[in-house]
């Protein structure tokens, strides 16, 4: 290989076929797996907005790779290049981050032209985990936020969440307490409980209501189960 080669572009003509392929294929594997996310992810962010994020990070990855593999002085300068780049939001539940990694391998393998293996890689592991996904929630009831909002206490907020630690525990298998907010007055607490069957949500919104008939109450449902 002579010197000059090394800074050489390639100029094949089915780099440009290849590329527009891959990025229609790529697009379609990201749609897929925003809707896998939206689907099966207990993750508390807002699911609409953060599946947005996919296309971008696949296709990205993917053009890159597609741009830089011909040419080892292009893969030297992205290494400085992306030495400078700096995240400044933090990915807080691990679940998103595992559909990051996700996304940026399938745009790794398309990158590289893997296509096939690309596919059926990415296809296998949604499967996969779907499975996994469906025989564990079987396993443990239903799994559902509660989020409590209560608004001029005059007690002690300690009193309060004892108070609503007792109730929920009346009707679940078991709780998480997530968040948990005082001030000027204000308690708000977000608690992932596991229940037992649907009748037990109704039991457990009654007697909330009935102790605390000033407060709001929101269930946010992880299941796809229907909406309370």
């Amino acid at each position: 290989m002579k010197p000059e080669d090394i800074f050489a572009f390639s100029n094949d003509p089915l780099l440009i076929g290849n590329l527009l392929i891959n990025l229609l294929i790529g697009f379609a594997l990201a749609v897929a797996l925003a809707q896998h996310f939206k689907m099966y992810s207990s993750t508390l962010s807002n699911r609409d907005e953060f599946v947005l994020v996919f296309p971008f990070v696949l296709l990205t990855t993917l053009l890159i790779i597609s741009i830089v593999k011909s040419s080892l002085a292009l893969s030297l300068g992205l290494v400085g290049a992306l030495s400078i780049v700096r995240f400044r939001t933090p990915i807080k539940e691990p679940e998103e981050l595992a559909y990051l990694f996700l996304a940026i391998s399938m745009g790794l393998g398309l990158g590289a032209n893997q296509t096939i293996a690309t596919l059926v890689g990415g296809i296998t592991i949604m499967v996969l985990v779907t499975i996994f996904k469906r025989s564990n929630r079987d396993n443990k009831g239903k799994n559902i936020y509660l989020s409590i909002d209560m608004k001029d206490m005059d007690g002690d907020s300690k009193d309060y969440l004892n108070r609503i630690n007792a109730i929920i525990s009346k009707h679940t298998i078991g709780s998480d307490l997530r968040r948990y907010d005082v001030r000027s007055g204000l308690l708000e607490a977000t608690y992932f409980i596991d229940l037992p069957s649907m009748e037990n949500l109704s039991s457990l919104m009654d007697d909330l209501k009935l102790e605390y008939p000033e407060a709001g109450f929101s269930f946010l449902d992880q299941n796809q189960l229907p909406s309370i």
